[in-house]
């Protein structure tokens, strides 16, 4: 951006290009033109206008509170909000700023703000205004399969090369999934090329014997990273469920599952090490069709809408556990497959390409890969496992734990009453209402931040977690 445009930068401050694109072209150029992630406010004073941006998936949060008569309050997390009082309502409306748009206020004398326009500036599906000044080689036209691939592998080395700007030390957290392995194995061959001295530092977390452990390990072994492994057990999950709850600011009950080894992990990463910049798999789930729910679609189209359902979703699940649970801990998240050339590229290719195939998930994103070495052949093709699932092993799953748990912490009496307690996304399950209770002792009356519960399609569910579907039982016993 610095080459292509001549700015004359005064600090090393990555926000200042902001400043400098809004000068040149304005709010609607600005926030098309930003390649990454970003939640801002910016004040013009001389045109007497306030502009709010948030980045297309919502990777970095943004709240804001607004009073009828023009007073404004930001912050990037609702905890920084909720106890702000003003003379004309005695509670506070806060909601999360929508991903993807920029709204434009007048900035009145007295300093209260009028709002004017609200804009969706960038569609996941679009390719960004900004692909008309990156340096990635040229694409080859048309879907045939070995052009596609060829087209994903130039598009991810790209996004996760991009996202080597730093003066920190780099990390990756690694599960031993598909996703967390790619991104670990193509970051350690990036930073190598980019000749940096210190070695990549990748990160599991587990209780004993969990299949994530294991297939971590021997992803690290067969890149070479110093990998450091975390153990937790029961007791000290369930002792992080409040501060992770209060840090999350959600009560939804996938999320708030997932979260506890994130958050133990990321505070290991920052007590035990120099790792600053942490990468992860994010979104890839949402984008490639991971979900073990996919294999239930009706059609390559329905698949195709609720993988966009998902990512346009994901600030209010898996990066907001994602950004919120490493931020607790001072970490930066990186989170290379929501690129937006990457993912808009994948979500441009026909629907039928992008659908499990021979009863394996990301099956396009597996055979990308097949020929690299970048991974073993065995992690490239192993199945799907829940985060919260996987850092257990099957005979006593994080899952079962929890459900062990909160049938002593909530009675029946309780549940019975659980719609009288909570009439607004009441929890149905005994797990959920101990999520809820602790949201609330939080966040007294902030239920509607989170607009439904995340919950699989076209099957039956009560739970969210991928361990109660048929194909994971199945997996399981293989």
């Amino acid at each position: 951006m610095q080459c292509q445009f001549g700015f004359d930068y005064q600090t090393k401050v990555d926000g200042e290009i902001i400043l400098h694109l809004y000068d040149k072209g304005g709010i609607e150029q600005t926030v098309c033109m930003l390649d990454g992630v970003f939640a801002f406010i910016l004040l013009d004073t001389a045109n007497k206008k306030v502009f709010l941006g948030r980045d297309t998936y919502g990777v970095r949060p943004l709240f804001k509170a607004m009073t009828e008569d023009g007073f404004l309050a930001v912050c990037s997390e609702a905890k920084g909000l909720v106890n702000l009082r003003h003379s004309t309502t005695p509670f506070l409306k806060v909601e999360p700023f929508l991903p993807g748009h920029y709204e434009v206020l007048d900035l009145k004398p007295n300093g209260k703000v009028a709002s004017v326009e609200m804009v969706k500036y960038h569609h996941c599906r679009d390719e960004p205004l900004h692909a008309l000044y990156d340096n990635v080689e040229k694409l080859f036209p048309g879907f045939e399969l070995e052009t596609v691939k060829s087209n994903l592998r130039i598009l991810f080395n790209n996004a996760v090369k991009k996202r080597l700007m730093t003066d920190r030390r780099i990390g990756c957290l690694l599960s031993g999934g598909l996703d967390s392995s790619l991104v670990a194995a193509t970051l350690l061959k990036q930073l190598k090329e980019a000749q940096v001295q210190y070695p990549l530092q990748t990160f599991a977390i587990g209780m004993e014997d969990s299949p994530d452990l294991q297939a971590a390990r021997k992803v690290a072994n067969h890149i070479g990273s110093e990998h450091h492994e975390v153990l937790f057990n029961s007791e000290e999950g369930i002792q992080a469920l409040d501060e992770v709850i209060f840090s999350l600011e959600t009560y939804d009950i996938t999320t708030v599952r997932a979260s506890v080894g994130m958050y133990l992990i990321s505070k290991y990463i920052r007590k035990n090490t120099d790792s600053v910049v942490i990468f992860s798999g994010e979104g890839s789930d949402e984008l490639t069709q991971g979900y073990i729910y996919f294999h239930k679609a009706p059609s390559p189209e329905k698949a195709e809408q609720e993988s966009e359902r998902l990512l346009k979703e994901l600030y209010l699940f898996d990066v907001l556990r994602a950004d919120r649970t490493t931020a607790a801990h001072g970490l930066e998240l990186r989170v290379p497959f929501l690129d937006h050339r990457f993912s808009s590229y994948y979500l441009s290719l026909p629907p039928e390409m992008r659908i499990p195939k021979h009863g394996i998930e990301k099956h396009l994103l597996r055979e990308t890969f097949e020929d690299s070495n970048l991974i073993p052949k065995e992690i490239l093709w192993r199945p799907k496992e829940a985060f919260s699932d996987g850092i257990t092993s099957v005979k006593n799953s994080w899952f079962r734990i929890l459900q062990d748990y909160v049938e002593h912490q909530v009675d029946d009496t309780m549940m019975a009453a659980a719609s009288e307690k909570f009439p607004f996304n009441t929890p149905k399950t005994k797990e959920g209402y101990y999520y809820r209770q602790i949201f609330e002792r939080h966040y007294p009356g902030r239920a509607d931040w989170l607009t439904h519960y995340w919950m699989p399609k076209w099957i039956n569910a009560t739970d969210p977690s991928a361990r109660t579907l048929t194909h994971y039982k199945s997996a399981a016993k293989a």
